[in-house]
């Protein structure tokens, strides 16, 4: 596995562009159809889509957590050190939020 700071920007990465996918798509969705169902099938699609290439591609990086329930379950089966968790979690915290921003700033949400 890589060095710790590659694994947290890895981290960070995934979970930013992962935030962004999901709440970027269902705002996307929302805006397209008033079908309840159409508009969760096309977020539901589209968080899938984005997560198979997030985990294509930084999971060999840092195991493509990209959420601290992830962490805190790979953590307790000894997969990874608890101050790396801690790392972890917070770097995807501070990663999630500015990936919920950077959505609502593409879409002109306030």
């Amino acid at each position: 596995m890589s060095q710790l700071p590659q694994r947290l920007v890895a981290e960070a990465l995934g979970t930013g562009f992962l935030l962004m996918g999901v709440v970027g798509s269902g705002i996307m969705a929302e805006r397209l159809t008033d079908d309840v169902a159409l508009a969760l099938l096309a977020n539901t699609m589209a968080t899938g889509a984005i997560l198979v290439v997030l985990i294509a591609g930084l999971g060999p990086v840092s195991g493509a957590h990209f959420n601290p329930a992830v962490t805190m379950a790979m953590t307790l089966r000894n997969h990874l050190s608890k101050s790396d968790a801690l790392a972890y979690i917070a770097v995807q915290a501070v990663a999630a939020v500015i990936g919920v921003w950077l959505a609502h700033l593409m879409f002109d949400v306030e």
